[in-house]
């Protein structure tokens, strides 16, 4: 092959040549056409070394692309026509998606194809994705071996011989060396695959008609050829052949016989007759049918078998004379003889209401034989009760499922302002037309007159008249007492006062003693140091008084002055002596008399608490000539009250600042839903450790006459609950006698107040 001065083209990717290089390369591509042909596969290889992808720009710009090898011959071929380069030449294969793979055609290598030298590929397990091949070389002649792309090597290129036109288009052009062979398509061959296989016209049997279609000629490959029967055949076969590549029909023509009908059965509760003709022509076929006594004909007498095989009408049926379907009443039930269906000629059905319906119409009905029921089917309607009417002063509210005042019908009252509900609060409309209970009534709320309490006095304002509901009492006490209990009650809807009524306690000063080396005299008018108290002292002989000789318990709970010490006739030199100060304590009150300097010798300090707490400790505290004191500083802990019980299926919540149960304390009570709370829902630990209410209950429906006599409270004189108790005696028999007319019971809650004492003596049960 010749060659071009310079021992290389010198071809740049970007495309700059020298020119006298240039008109060389285009001999050199003149000359390799002339010698191989215009259409031959030729190879042609650049004269300097380049990247990969250099190398294959090159070959794309003057040639076809880089060389596609397809078998050992053209290796042979090309490790002799080439020559030998130390670093040899790039050849059109490359590892794409991790696959060895032609560039040109996109096609992957086959381990057939494969050509590797001893260990190759990828013997330095690096990225060596381009592939040269071995020209000349001593090792390993023709063989492939992976390179690094940008390595600078020979691009060995290819000019393709296969055109677009080639083999006919009917073919794969397969390239040479110097030529191209075809591979042609099924159905073609030739050796530019210029012709067509053929598979002859097809032989029809009788009645059978052909439709065919012939892209590549007639009766050759891809022909295709459908079949149909003259009418009153059936095409028994393939309905449609193609002539296949190998020159064959891919079926025998099909053949057409006598098209049948399908077969008919006689109906049930029916028979059937049919005729044929003597040659059996499936057209000339007519059955005809009739019914059994007791049934009817529905669907044509008689039926033919057409040329296309189908019958002129469906078979008909034999259908038992029978009644319309019934159904089960609404909130009812249906039993019939016999049970099943349809409902044919002398069935029987009966019929049932749920509790709660009565039966409207025949309770059992019959088939007749026209087809007909005895009677229409029944209905169940609800029971009726009788019509309501709101009570006096009561609102009524109804809800009626099944119509107005019948049966599932439920209506509920409510009392206006004032009021209170005696009986239930809802009836419901039973399945035996009754109500669930006696009409209500609303009976006008009163809470038990309050009495003063014993030195004090009790103003109530009752702003709805002769209802006592949202009354309210406020209590006061007379000068020198305090209030011990709320300050004011409220009635409640349910007829009891908020609360137990308070007392009135003498205010008290704080206790004194005798002084050291002298006497105590106290006058007492309420009790011991109450308001009003006064207290003189004297002294020992030798001994003088230092401070007031008498001091008296004002209304602020303090004495007019501290108490005074006896104090010897020569002054001691204490006047250096001093005790340690000391603090009031908490919730309570101090007093000192200081003689010689704060805290100095013989200093008294008189302790109290304020209501609601008590001393623990010495009451009065003396500074001794040695500067201690008498005494530790006493406490003031708050009063205690009983312990409340936890009682099932009452909720207590109690707030407790002072410790649990100890005065400050205050309870709320509430019940599960359903149950009435009978009492107060709400108690506190007074400053006397008493509660200031009772504990309540719980209870599900109104008390009865024998719960209504009991001790609630012990608060208020037994004489006061005598002296109302005898009216409400007389409220209470009148409600027996309204018990015994068959009216609803009574409430006590309305009636009754929460205070008073009642006795089986004070109870006079004659009417």
């Amino acid at each position: 092959m010749a060659s071009c001065p310079g021992a290389s083209w010198n071809w740049r990717p970007q495309g700059v040549f020298r020119t006298a290089r240039l008109l060389c390369l285009s001999a050199l591509i003149s000359e390799l056409m002339s010698q191989n042909g215009a259409a031959a596969w030729t190879y042609n290889y650049s004269g300097s070394a380049y990247s990969w992808n250099s190398s294959r720009l090159f070959c794309q710009r003057f040639f076809t692309d880089l060389v596609a090898i397809q078998n050992k011959d053209e290796i042979a071929y090309l490790n002799d026509f080439l020559p030998y380069y130390k670093d040899y030449y790039w050849i059109g294969i490359r590892k794409i998606n991790n696959q060895w793979t032609w560039v040109g055609t996109k096609k992957t290598l086959t381990k057939e194809a494969e050509n590797w030298a001893d260990n190759e590929p990828n013997n330095k397990k690096n990225n060596q994705d381009c592939v040269e091949i071995y020209i000349k070389s001593a090792s390993a002649p023709g063989k492939w071996n992976d390179e690094p792309c940008g390595k600078r090597k020979r691009a060995l290129c290819y000019t393709a011989s296969c055109q677009d036109a080639a083999c006919s288009r009917h073919g794969e052009c397969i390239e040479t060396i110097g030529n191209y062979t075809c591979s042609c398509h099924p159905g073609f061959y030739g050796p530019d695959c210029e012709y067509v296989r053929e598979c002859g016209a097809l032989e029809l049997p009788q009645r059978v008609l052909m439709n065919c279609s012939h892209p590549l000629g007639d009766f050759s490959f891809n022909s295709r050829c459908s079949f149909r029967c003259a009418e009153g055949y059936t095409v028994d076969g393939a309905r449609e052949l193609e002539c296949l590549a190998s020159g064959n029909w891919s079926n025998k023509p099909p053949d057409c016989v006598a098209t049948p009908c399908p077969p008919l059965r006689p109906p049930q509760r029916g028979s059937m007759r049919c005729l044929h003709a003597a040659d059996a022509h499936p057209r000339q076929s007519s059955c005809s049918f009739s019914c059994e006594e007791g049934s009817v004909l529905v669907g044509p007498e008689l039926v033919q078998c057409t040329a296309s095989g189908v019958w002129t009408a469906l078979p008909p049926v034999c259908r038992a004379i029978a009644c319309e379907p019934l159904e089960s009443p609404a909130h009812g039930s249906m039993a019939c003889s016999p049970s099943s269906r349809p409902f044919q000629h002398n069935t029987s059905c009966s019929f049932h209401c749920a509790d709660g319906f009565v039966l409207s119409g025949a309770d059992t009905v019959q088939c007749a034989g026209v087809g007909q029921w005895t009677a229409p089917a029944p209905v169940c309607q609800a029971s009726q009760c009788q019509s309501l009417q709101a009570p006096n002063r009561a609102r009524m509210n109804c809800t009626h499922r099944f119509g107005a005042f019948q049966y599932q019908s439920a209506c509920s009252f409510t009392c206006g302002e004032g009021s209170l509900l005696v009986g239930a609060s809802q009836l419901q409309c039973l399945a035996t037309g009754n109500w669930s209970a006696h009409l209500p009534e609303c009976q006008v709320i009163t809470c038990m007159p309050l009495p003063s309490p014993q030195n004090g006095t009790v103003t109530c304002d009752q702003p709805l008249g002769r209802s006592t509901y949202k009354s309210t009492c406020q209590f006061t006490c007379d000068e020198g007492f305090s209030l011990a209990g709320p300050e004011r009650l409220d009635c409640t809807p349910s007829g009891h006062w908020t609360g137990f009524p308070p007392t009135c306690e003498a205010i008290r000063c704080p206790g004194l003693p005798a002084p050291e080396r002298g006497r105590l005299d106290c006058s007492d008018t309420h009790g011991e140091f109450s308001v009003g108290s006064t207290c003189s002292f004297s002294c020992r002989e030798g001994f003088r008084l230092e401070g007031s000789n008498s001091v008296k318990c004002e209304a602020s709970g303090r004495w007019t002055a501290p108490p005074p010490t006896c104090e010897g006739t020569a002054a001691a030199p204490t006047s250096a002596v001093r005790c340690p100060a000391l603090a009031m304590p908490e919730q309570g009150t101090m007093s000192c008399r200081h003689r010689l300097g704060a805290f100095g010798s013989n200093t008294t300090c008189s302790f109290g608490c304020r209501a609601g707490f008590t001393l623990r400790g010495e009451h009065v505290l003396r500074c001794r000539p040695s500067g201690q004191w008498t005494a530790v500083t006493p406490a003031c802990t708050a009063v205690k009250c009983s312990e409340l019980p936890m009682v099932e299926t009452l909720l207590m919540n109690c707030s407790n600042p002072w410790g649990q149960f100890s005065y400050g304390s205050t309870c709320t009570f509430h019940c599960p839903e359903g149950q009435l709370l009978n009492g107060s829902a709400r108690t506190a630990c007074q400053h006397t450790g008493q509660w200031s209410t009772a504990m309540p209950t719980c209870q599900g429906g109104p008390l009865t006459v024998q719960e209504t006599l009991t001790y609630f409270g012990g608060a208020v004189a037994s004489a006061t609950g005598l002296a109302i108790g005898g009216t409400l005696l007389a409220l209470l028999r009148r409600r027996c006698r309204s018990k015994d007319d068959g009216r609803s019971p009574l409430n006590p809650q309305s009636q009754l107040g929460t205070y008073g004492v009642f006795t089986n003596a004070a109870f006079d049960p004659s009417p």
